[in-house]
């Protein structure tokens, strides 16, 4: 039987990579999901990819009013939710000194504002038992220059599963987080510069490799099923080594 059959979903973020990669594998596992995004094409595109049967919604995790109407649109579309996953993010790479303070809100306001208030507001069409899987991030640990911002956003992330766990497990609701390294983007497929920098981020993965959203997307199924059902509070890195085996990388091996 399919991991997640006859389970309700709903992906933030859900129009594009590890969003659009786990919808399509939560589908197969037998879920019927709902998709976020700001794009109405990116969206439709991704409907169309994913299955008829997908409800896609343009709301924007920042603003609390479209959270309230995605809440909305949830309890008449699907009554009710089993599994969360709170994917959309930003990213941003500044120093410090060039940082400013739109910048600073506008991650924050996504990344951590917007995840929190999507779980507070989903909270109660979440049956007993569900399943939350946040999308974190490697950059918690790794300390780089121009990060400062970002990590610390996704600091937060890894943070709010424990808290809300001790709050939820009452509830039989789990919250997990997902924290993956560099994944496949469009970023990676264009121009000299993004080629020098692809070569520079291969060369510190062990694995040799960027991963793919496919890959994060198998974690999440994991952790949305019940074959993670005595984890809570857990995070699991997808990120080809390059935490716990950074001397395995191809730029520090020897001849």
């Amino acid at each position: 039987m399919p991991r997640l059959s006859g389970k309700l979903a709903l992906i933030t973020g859900g129009n594009s990579g590890i969003g659009l990669a786990t919808a399509k594998a939560f589908v197969a596992e037998g879920a019927r999901v709902a998709i976020t995004g700001l794009d109405p094409d990116a969206l439709e595109s991704a409907r169309r990819s994913i299955g008829n049967d997908t409800l896609a919604l343009v709301s924007d995790v920042a603003d609390l009013n479209a959270i309230d109407a995605l809440v909305a649109a949830i309890r008449t579309n699907f009554g009710a939710l089993d599994i969360l996953f709170a994917n959309a993010g930003v990213g941003t790479s500044v120093p410090v000194e060039n940082t400013t303070e739109e910048e600073f809100d506008r991650v924050f306001n996504v990344n951590v504002k917007g995840l929190f208030f999507t779980v507070k507001k989903t909270l109660p069409l979440l049956r007993n038992g569900a399943s939350i899987i946040l999308n974190s991030s490697i950059a918690t640990r790794t300390g780089t220059a121009g990060l400062s911002v970002y990590a610390a956003s996704k600091a937060a992330v890894r943070t709010f599963a424990r808290n809300f766990s001790a709050e939820f497990a009452s509830r039989g609701i789990r919250v997990n987080v997902v924290s993956p390294g560099p994944i496949e983007t469009p970023i990676w497929s264009s121009g000299e510069a993004t080629a020098g920098l692809r070569q520079r981020v291969e060369g510190a993965v062990p694995l040799g490799r960027i991963g793919r959203p496919e890959e994060v997307a198998r974690t999440v199924v994991f952790l949305a099923s019940e074959e993670s059902s005595f984890m809570l509070g857990a995070e699991i890195v997808v990120d080809g080594g390059m935490i716990e085996l950074p001397s395995g990388a191809p730029s520090r091996r020897g001849p």
